[in-house]
């Protein structure tokens, strides 16, 4: 009997159990999950949520760290027919608060380290919410006792099969169109905005990416990402498409631990982001790891500098980068082929197999090349907009020819040679007004990033009477390394043109990041709006 491909995310799940029963799907907290224990933990975990009254649709919201059991929680509401909402750990109550209303959903599962955090968001809550806790049941508050239940109170159950549980009509029947998670991200308006992606959204997406990576069921993934951020979630949906493991981590904050599970682990995949690049470029014993099963590592998130690709290459000769770029609302854009990482080292490349994409003017009209505009995307991986804010999905999302076909818009500066290879400019929030000139922050930190004993650098543009705006550049030093600000601004003037020399420079000893490992721009712009004048900085 012929054995079709899934049209559902957690389907893929079943196939490789079947598949490879007994190869180990997972590695984290010095567990080994094979698939065959991940689907049948599973399974009893969408029985219990479909007893705890969750419904085709309802939406469950998942805060933990990166452990085994957020990746039991997806797979098993998308079992039950919900839909996963998976926060960062870090997440604090007002907004945890704002997204269990905003998402109206019924279920939280957590840990009891949240307990405080918990607490906090459902005080006052208007409607209940059910909890199901992980970690020592004894720390379950009383105030929430009522409407809780504990992680191994739900897996001492006898389990019901999945084929009984559909013979009863216990599990919705869902199709591809069908939600299967909404993934907040920060938004314009400082609420965070939830991005709606279908089971076919997703696996679309994830074909695509699978596809020119090149991914086979040998491959040994290494997810330091948290699952909150697409980038690492997807690590983990794609490896339990082509039958592979991950070895998930906790953070990327202890670098020694996880370069040492390269070796151990056998990894042949390492996704990274410029944070973990930047964090390798300061190691002075690389050499003493062993990264002989590496065969490719990719980035996505934001651009890595030219430099930084250059130094990576010559760390890992052996090692395929994939150069990416990619946005919540889509999922994944463009990859650029590893021969022309050397040719255009700047580019994020071109469009990945089954998206399409193009470059505007403000009227819509497709730019000739060499030209800045926005960057539009079409594909089955455009997503279905943000939940429950239909005016804002308006201005993202637009209807093109014939009922259903949409194309984002995504917000970011481009432009596309001949060959149709796309170069990053910046965010149209990222773009710097000074002098009647429209400058790109990216532009100015790629540069900036070239000189030798910079590590990292963010460019912001701050007031100024005369000039509207001026930039001003946050840079953190190789370690070991005085820079002045003179060398930089000497640096700056002989590489760029006039109007991109920075006014202001400050140098840090790192630079924030948000819980996804981006730098965090709205922190250092905030700094500014507190002080009419530039704390710890040069003017020039």
């Amino acid at each position: 009997m012929i054995e079709f491909d899934p049209t559902l995310v957690h389907g893929w799940l079943g196939r490789s159990a079947r598949r490879f029963p007994d190869k180990v799907a997972l590695v984290c907290d010095r567990q080994r999950w094979t698939y065959k224990a991940l689907d049948q933990r599973t399974d009893h975990l969408a029985a219990a949520l479909v007893d705890a009254g969750v419904q085709r649709q309802d939406r469950v919201v998942v805060l933990l760290d990166n452990s085994v059991e957020t990746v039991i929680s997806l797979y098993g509401i998308l079992k039950a027919g919900g839909v996963f909402i998976i926060l960062a750990g870090s997440i604090k109550g007002a907004k945890l608060r704002y997204i269990l209303e905003n998402s109206g959903a019924n279920v939280l599962i957590t840990h009891t380290s949240k307990t405080a955090v918990v607490v906090d968001a459902l005080s006052g809550a208007p409607r209940d919410c059910r909890v199901i806790w992980t970690g020592p049941s004894a720390q379950i508050p009383p105030a929430l006792s009522r409407t809780s239940l504990s992680w191994d109170g739900v897996f001492s159950n006898p389990a019901a099969g999945m084929d009984e549980l559909h013979r009863n009509s216990r599990l919705p029947r869902c199709i591809d169109v069908d939600l299967a998670t909404l993934i907040y991200t920060s938004g314009s308006t400082g609420e965070p905005k939830g991005v709606m992606s279908t089971h076919h959204n997703m696996i679309s997406a994830a074909r695509s990416i699978i596809q020119y990576i090149g991914n086979v069921e040998e491959d040994i993934i290494l997810d330091v990402l948290p699952l909150s951020f697409d980038y690492g979630l997807y690590q983990v949906i794609m490896a339990f498409m082509f039958g592979g493991t991950v070895v998930l981590e906790k953070s990327f904050l202890y670098l020694h631990r996880i370069l040492e599970r390269v070796a151990k682990e056998k990894v042949t995949g390492f996704p990274i982001v410029p944070t973990v690049v930047a964090m390798l470029l300061k190691l002075q014993n690389l050499t003493n790891y062993d990264f002989s099963t590496l065969r490719y590592m990719t980035n996505t998130g934001a651009a890595l500098p030219v430099e930084h690709i250059r130094k990576l290459r010559g760390m890992f000769p052996h090692v395929t980068l994939i150069s990416m770029f990619g946005l919540t609302e889509c999922k994944r854009v463009s990859y650029l082929p590893e021969e022309e990482l050397d040719r255009i080292p700047s580019s994020v490349g071109k469009a990945m197999p089954n998206c399409e994409v193009f470059v505007v003017d403000e009227d819509g009209n497709q730019v000739t090349p060499g030209q800045t505009g926005e960057l539009i995307i079409r594909g089955s991986n455009v997503m279905q907009g943000y939940w429950a804010d239909p005016d804002l999905t308006a201005k993202a999302y637009k209807e093109r020819r014939y009922p259903g076909e949409r194309t984002l818009h995504s917000g970011d500066y481009f432009r596309q040679d001949e060959q149709g290879f796309l170069y990053f400019l910046g965010r149209k929030d990222d773009m710097i007004k000074s002098r009647g000139e429209r400058i790109s922050a990216k532009e100015i930190e790629n540069i900036i990033c070239n000189m030798e004993g910079v590590t990292e650098a963010a460019v912001i543009g701050v007031p100024d009477e005369i000039f509207g705006q001026v930039i001003k550049a946050h840079i953190v030093p190789a370690p070991d390394v005085d820079l002045t600000d003179k060398e930089v601004l000497k640096y700056c003037s002989e590489n760029m043109e006039s109007f991109m020399v920075p006014k202001y420079i400050e140098f840090m000893g790192s630079l924030p990041k948000t819980p996804n490992g981006k730098i965090d721009k709205k922190q250092l712009k905030s700094k500014e709006l507190q002080s009419s004048s530039p704390d710890n900085s040069q003017v020039f």
